[in-house]
């Protein structure tokens, strides 16, 4: 499944990662990879969770990426 997610960097310098369909599903990192790897852990285990208690699981997304000439 495919998630957007956002990905900001603190005044910290930490990088803090969130999949706005997922609430609460927040992680981070002190790279912009790590953050990156640690949201997809944070995302599977959420998923799980939700299927285990039987909860509907968010729809997956489909964007397109559209240049415009100006």
């Amino acid at each position: 499944m495919k998630y957007r997610v956002l990905i900001e960097q603190d005044e910290d310098g930490v990088y803090v990662a969130e999949v706005p369909s997922l609430p609460g599903c927040i992680s981070q990192g002190q790279t912009r990879d790590e953050a990156l790897i640690n949201i997809k852990e944070a995302s599977a285990v959420y998923l799980e969770s939700l299927e285990a208690h039987n909860e509907p699981i968010p729809p997956s997304i489909s964007e397109e990426i559209v240049e415009v000439s100006v």
